[in-house]
């Protein structure tokens, strides 16, 4: 899971922060030294761990924080302020031109994910109301223009291309003309890459700007690779003038120093990060709701926005109305399992909901589990789905033999589909303002 290693260490500092009544100096210098090595442990630019570290201890040595009520929680929210500072402050969205088609040229070392990423992202545009179309400029790569191709009928978006005997600017200047009689208003353009920056690379991409002068350049780097992703975005931004950043693997790199350091250093904003295989899984970078998720503090917004983006309304409000009735089964929390695995991997979407990523410390949240249970609720009938008490043992060994699975474990989901059901009641009490704490049955 993205930062889970900076996020768990973090959050075991200010733990110790928020237990102390009042701090003192050196109460806080002991913990921004924790923080420092967390960052460094991180990958995070050196440079950069140092002018943050003095930034939040110089605010937290004040005296309006340290003799505060709750001085800690003050402490977080200056680390906080100062991370989303670190990110870039404000959510950076793509440019369109006034004078369409819109043409995004997409630069990147090989391996970094940027066919995939021009994929993600037509998609994505598309969504906006707005006809994308790929151009194949990588006539290097053995199978580049293939790959594209296969990229682009995944999505449904046209692909221009003209083989791999023709110039790199030749194509990006003959698809403007071709997106202007398709009456398509966006241009993606895929452009070769190398192992490493080279010279050739350079000069080529620096044609292709000058002859179809994009609106935006975006640089594609890999979020896995640490610093030399910042490395490698320091160099393209110097020789391209690049005017945003996609990091793809986030989901994947623990650490984080990447996403961490690439604005400070290249003054230039992440636009998206990937988080997943699925076109979903191309997010729009916002600052303040990664901070939010690096402290532990969850990402409602997103959670949300995926939620809209996955959940059909009518279903939501029939399930609601179920859950005030109680009248919640099996076959229920099946169609609800269908609709959250279309949102990410589960330990990513729990970790947006407060109070819930430290849970996760130490809970290994395999995705698997899902398909298991999958397998034993499509192998009862609708009467047991509808009824699960009718369950007996006879029932039990059938469904055991139909989904693979032995009878513990459905007694095992049974059991915490039964404290799910409760849990909900909890909810419900707490909503009216009876007290309650609230369990989590299908992380235990």
């Amino acid at each position: 899971m993205a930062f889970e290693n900076l996020s768990n260490k973090l959050q075991d500092v200010f733990k110790q922060l928020r237990g102390k009544g009042k701090l003192s100096e050196k109460d806080v210098k002991d913990a921004m030294r924790e923080v420092r090595l967390a960052l460094l442990e991180a990958d995070v630019n050196f440079k950069i761990v140092k002018e943050f570290v003095n930034n939040v201890t110089e605010k937290a040595i004040g005296a309006d924080v340290l003799n505060s009520l709750t001085p800690g929680q003050q402490i977080i929210k200056i680390v906080n302020d100062e991370l989303v500072e670190l990110m870039g402050s404000t959510n950076s969205q793509l440019t369109y031109s006034n004078k369409p088609p819109t043409i995004f040229m997409m630069v990147g070392l090989q391996g970094a994910g940027k066919t995939t990423t021009i994929g993600k992202l037509g998609g994505h545009i598309r969504k906006q109301g707005r006809h994308p179309m790929f151009v194949a400029c990588d006539i290097y790569r053995p199978a580049a223009i293939k790959q594209l191709e296969v990229v682009g009928k995944t999505y449904n978006i046209p692909v221009f291309s003209m083989g791999d005997k023709v110039s790199p600017v030749e194509i990006a200047l003959k698809s403007i003309e071709n997106a202007k009689e398709n009456n398509l208003d966006v241009i993606i353009i895929d452009t070769a890459g190398r192992l490493h920056i080279d010279e050739e690379l350079m000069n080529e991409l620096e044609d292709i700007k000058k002859a179809v002068r994009p609106q935006e350049i975006l640089l594609v780097v890999d979020a896995m690779t640490g610093q030399d992703a910042v490395n490698v975005a320091e160099g393209f931004n110097e020789r391209l003038g690049i005017d945003g950043i996609v990091m793809t693997k986030l989901d994947g790199d623990s650490r984080g120093g990447a996403a961490l350091s690439v604005r400070n250093v290249t003054g230039r904003p992440i636009k998206f990060v990937g988080m997943g295989e699925k076109m979903e899984d191309l997010e729009a970078f916002h600052p303040d709701r990664m901070a939010s998720r690096i402290l532990g503090m969850g990402d409602v917004l997103s959670l949300i926005e995926k939620a809209q983006a996955n959940f059909d309304e009518e279903e939501a409000k029939a399930l609601e109305a179920k859950m005030r009735t109680m009248d919640f089964n099996l076959e229920d929390f099946y169609s609800q399992l269908q609709q959250v695995k279309k949102m990410g991997p589960l330990k990513n979407i729990l970790g947006m909901i407060p109070g819930i990523g430290s849970q996760l410390d130490n809970v290994d949240i395999d995705d698997k589990a899902m398909v298991h249970i999958e397998a034993i609720i499509q192998s009862m009938t609708p009467h047991e789905r509808r009824n699960p008490d009718v369950l007996n043992g006879s029932r039990k060994k059938r469904i055991a033999g139909g989904s693979g699975r032995t009878v513990q474990e459905i007694n095992s989901l049974l059991k915490r589909f039964e404290e799910m059901k409760k849990m909900m009641k909890q909810m419900q009490n707490m909503s009216r303002g009876k007290k309650g704490k609230m369990n989590l049955p299908f992380l235990k």
